[in-house]
């Protein structure tokens, strides 16, 4: 009986190590599982970074080369403008994520630039309403076409095995962002920022 009780004391114990070193080493891989997936995510938001960087770099050079005098922050309010017009100022503000009074302040500069032309809502007096004039119009599609041919280029410097994958992992890019990549047209419809254009005919 002594005999037995030591065998099968000496199985369990078998068995616990065995189980104990199985459990260790599902951990272990689990783990490193983990920090291979925490490397790559890393990786790829370097990789983004970069490429968010070299993008807005484009857009700058876009816009110099158009207008020099002119910032980012104002080109993309007139491409708010563009997508959206005619637009309300405070719906503007919130699109482009700043307060009503910054949003004022630069409206007065693309104004006396002439690019922006700012009434009165004739539905509601306390309410004003943008539009972009011919030459604002005509600047954002300047500066759209130039950043265009610029990133075509650059694209198509890519190897072609290499720029087979950019369009599926920019989409998926994309849909990961979910609201964060709503479009300005949806944003400042949703807003109710939208309304019958105060300089159309019979206003």
């Amino acid at each position: 009986m002594a005999h037995d009780t030591a065998h099968d004391t000496a199985q369990d114990a078998t068995h616990g190590r065995t189980h104990g070193a199985a459990h260790d080493s599902a951990h272990g891989e689990a783990a490193a599982r983990k920090r291979s997936l925490d490397q790559e995510a890393d990786e790829v938001a370097v990789a983004v970074m970069a490429a968010s960087r070299l993008l807005v770099a484009i857009s700058a050079r876009a816009l110099s080369s158009i207008d020099d005098s002119m910032t980012l922050p104002q080109l993309r309010a007139l491409v708010v403008l563009e997508s959206c017009e005619p637009l309300k100022l405070a719906a503007m503000a919130a699109t482009l994520g700043v307060n009503p009074s910054t949003a004022m302040r630069m409206v007065d500069r693309l104004e006396a630039a002439g690019l922006v032309d700012r009434r009165t809502n004739p539905a509601s007096r306390r309410e004003v309403v943008l539009n972009l004039t011919d030459a604002g119009r005509d600047l954002v599609a300047r500066v759209m076409a130039h950043r265009r041919a610029e990133v075509g280029e650059l694209v198509a410097r890519v190897p072609a095995e290499e720029r087979a994958g950019l369009v599926p992992a920019l989409r998926a890019l994309t849909r990961a962002a979910g609201e964060l990549a709503v479009d300005p047209f949806d944003e400042v419809r949703r807003m109710g920022g939208l309304v019958a254009d105060p300089l159309a005919p019979g206003r």
